[in-house]
């Protein structure tokens, strides 16, 4: 009896989600045993989705995990839009926010694979408006109120500093100290700004620290996708550039900086959270901002950003489509932080993705070598070399609850590998 229930429950998940898959850019596996993952954990997880989607921690939720070349499960739930009666569908998009940062970071490393920088290579090379960046450090006044001291950096902001956020560079809004106030002075990060204003002025900022010191989230990939404006020639938008290099060898037809308007009434939203406190303040899809966010700009989908995750996960390449050596994508999941402070117990940078480097220390299990990110409204995706597992979380949630429920995710989703 209890096999009996145990196929009837992995029947009874895959025909829910059957009709919706019909797009996925990967083949269904018949069962989530099928690939080594237990049905009933998944169902423990779709359970726990549904009660935080009553509870109005979350409006709706898209959920994805892909085993050994197979979609394992998918399910979607909720509402797309709380103030709106249709329900979250698989073809809703959302704001990826830091799931931006590889797709740039892979459209600049492209860059490298043609010989038009190395990483090595001094940011200023490229962009001379940062070449007098000067390091400020918060010391007493002789008034007794906090002033800045300026000094010259020990080296120069390279491109690999970019890339695996060791640059010196933060976000302004991180914090409240004299330098993310020069942040918020210069506009930094205003979407009333282009990208090449932005950085005009960001070469006005003192720097957090010297770059290489340590590593901290920061402006970087906004920075990364001025670089690549320039390095194409300086005549097109990042978002012409990413779609040439990246989107449209994918396919990945519903990725983009903004919804168009024939596409809006798919757009996921917030809403309010439990006791009428509104979520996080999030961009408006639709706005026409200037200002391309390389570093959390892009709007998207499960399934286009299943096109993304199952072709680095194939070393760089999908449908006949390459979009990067599969020995730099090696090189670019590989720690590149090493020792550098301001990185969790456990877990490392690469070059556009966090990287595992530990089993322990961390508090999130995973396998050494796993690498991926996560976005400011929630969503999260990892890719596992070791056990050949894709995971993808869309959802559109507050800074408050974001963190506890793509970390619940990722557990139970690791809860579920049982072969």
């Amino acid at each position: 009896m209890k096999m009996l229930k145990s196929a009837l429950l992995a029947v009874a998940l895959m025909s829910a989600a059957g009709a919706a898959q019909a797009q996925l850019p990967l083949p269904m596996a018949a069962s989530p045993e099928e690939v080594g993952l237990s049905s009933a954990q998944l169902k423990k997880l779709e359970t726990v989705t549904k009660a935080h989607i009553d509870e109005g921690l979350v409006p709706g939720a898209v959920m994805l995990v892909a085993r050994r070349g197979k979609v394992a499960w998918v399910s979607t739930q909720g509402k797309r839009d709380p103030a709106a009666a249709d329900a979250m569908k698989q073809d809703s998009i959302f704001r990826i926010y830091s799931m931006t940062k590889p797709i740039v970071s892979i459209a600049l490393m492209q860059m490298v694979e043609e010989g038009r920088l190395q990483i090595s290579d001094p940011v200023a090379k490229y962009l001379p408006e940062l070449a007098q960046m000067k390091v400020g450090t918060e010391v007493t006044g002789a008034d007794g109120t906090p002033v800045l001291h300026l000094a010259d950096p020990t080296r120069q902001m390279t491109v690999q500093d970019l890339l695996r956020h060791t640059s010196g560079l933060t976000y302004g809004s991180r914090g409240a100290g004299l330098i993310n106030k020069a942040y918020a002075d210069q506009k930094i990060g205003d979407r009333s700004l282009t990208v090449a204003e932005m950085v005009q002025n960001l070469g006005k900022v003192p720097l957090k620290f010297n770059p290489g010191d340590r590593w901290e989230y920061s402006v970087a990939v906004d920075v990364q996708g001025r670089l690549i404006e320039v390095l194409d020639g300086g005549k097109r938008k990042l978002s012409e550039i990413v779609k040439e290099r990246v989107l449209d060898p994918l396919g990945m037809k519903d990725t983009g900086f903004q919804v168009p308007a024939d596409k809006l009434a798919r757009a996921a939203q917030p809403g309010p959270r439990p006791g009428g406190a509104p979520m996080t303040p999030r961009f408006k899809v639709d706005d026409g901002a200037k200002y391309e966010s390389g570093g959390g700009g892009m709007l998207s989908t499960i399934e286009d950003y299943l096109r993304f995750t199952a072709a680095l996960a194939n070393g760089g390449a999908f449908q006949g489509k390459r979009i990067i050596g599969k020995q730099t994508l090696a090189f670019m999941t590989a720690d590149h932080t090493l020792n550098r402070p301001g990185r969790p117990a456990g877990l490392g940078f690469g070059l556009g993705f966090e990287v595992r480097t530990r089993v322990g220390d961390s508090a999130i299990e995973g396998s050494v070598g796993e690498y991926g990110w996560a976005g400011n409204a929630g969503t999260l995706f990892w890719i596992d070399p070791k056990e050949q597992l894709i995971a993808i979380y869309m959802v559109q949630v507050s800074d408050p609850d974001r963190v506890a429920l793509r970390n619940q995710f990722r557990t139970m989703v690791q809860a579920a590998i049982v072969d």
